[in-house]
């Protein structure tokens, strides 16, 4: 008998053991997951740039619209919104210049849209702005002091170039008189990098792309473009049409239905690993408002965008016509172009 306790004893105490180290296996396994986690968590949000535009501007801005308060909170945001959306050709670090922003210092706001979320958020419109509109571009505040003079008859991507995200929108709403909820940009290198985490974006061109300052020769017909050229097509403006900005801005409305169908097709909820590659390269080149500068932030407007599909979109362009001063600039067509604006407040 004394034998029998014995061994069933040290098996025991094995089987205990056993348990025990299992258990601080899976404590460390999660202790790891739960910091990798965190760790990924503060890269991307850290990824973000955030600038304090609602403070900068202060209280002399378009009012923003009444909303009706709902019984109860919805769970996501609902609200109407607009956002206005910059691609930037930064000539900030080795990947920006290699794919085209250049040597000298500074940025250009090379793309400028107004994306209109509709309440309910299952519609939008996004309304492109020629770079080479003649616009007043404001007084704006500088980050290091002090503030921009008043300029008449400016190119309305200077507004960028002198006072940065702050200025730009400024412009906007003085020349629209819609009130920007948020504000979002990014760089050279953050788009291409976003197309290839999607695995590149499929796009049909009307005609023959073969243009030397964006690099891109294409055949007219249906492509599967990786992020460079997806980048090329977007910055394609003397290879097309009259060789204006406006035959370039057809094309990105082109892309900004290619990149929701591509979102669309992936089931990223299901692939931890490429939807860590696709938030990695929204963040890595993104400059927002404070509204939007956490991953927690982005990931909410995000959820609220659930029902929004590419079909729901409306791409327009807003109406300008030559510029009486100056053929190779255009300036808002009136009363059209504040018909367009007025439908957005």
């Amino acid at each position: 008998m004394t034998e029998h306790h014995g061994a069933e004893g040290k098996e025991t105490g094995r089987r205990s053991r056993a348990l025990k180290t299992a258990g601080l296996a899976l404590a460390g396994t999660l202790v790891l997951g739960a910091g990798a986690a965190g760790w990924a968590y503060w890269h991307l949000s850290d990824n973000i740039t955030g600038v304090d535009i609602d403070n900068a501007l202060g209280d002399d801005r378009p009012p923003k619209p009444v909303t009706t308060p709902a019984s109860s909170a919805p769970a996501l945001p609902s609200e109407a919104l607009n956002i206005l959306v910059l691609g930037s050709d930064s000539r900030s670090g080795k990947e920006n210049r290699r794919l085209g922003g250049g040597d000298s210092s500074g940025a250009r706001s090379d793309t400028a849209m107004v994306v209109h979320l509709d309440a309910g958020r299952t519609s939008a419109t996004v309304v492109s702005i020629p770079r080479d509109t003649l616009v007043t571009r404001p007084s704006c505040p500088r980050p290091s002091g002090g503030s921009t003079a008043v300029a008449h008859h400016s190119m309305f991507n200077s507004a960028y170039e002198v006072g940065g995200p702050v200025c730009a929108v400024k412009t906007v709403e003085e020349m629209t008189n819609v009130r920007m909820d948020h504000y979002l940009e990014i760089d050279f290198s953050g788009f291409a990098e976003l197309v290839d985490a999607l695995g590149g974006v499929t796009v049909t061109t009307d005609e023959d792309i073969a243009d030397e300052d964006s690099h891109l020769r294409l055949k007219a017909g249906t492509h599967h473009l990786d992020g460079t050229q997806a980048l090329g097509l977007a910055r394609t403006r003397h290879g097309i049409g009259d060789g204006s900005d406006l035959g370039r801005i057809g094309l990105q409305q082109k892309l900004v239905k290619a990149l929701l169908e591509q979102i669309a097709a992936q089931d990223l909820l299901t692939d931890p690993a490429r939807l860590y590659r696709v938030a990695d390269a929204v963040t890595a080149g993104l400059t927002t408002d404070t509204g939007l500068d956490s991953l927690a932030e982005l990931t909410r407007l995000g959820q609220s965008l659930q029902g929004l599909s590419a079909s729901g979109v409306r791409t327009v362009m807003m109406p300008v016509v030559r510029a009486p001063s100056d053929p190779n600039r255009v300036v808002a067509e009136e009363p059209e172009a504040g018909k367009l604006w007025e439908s957005l407040r």
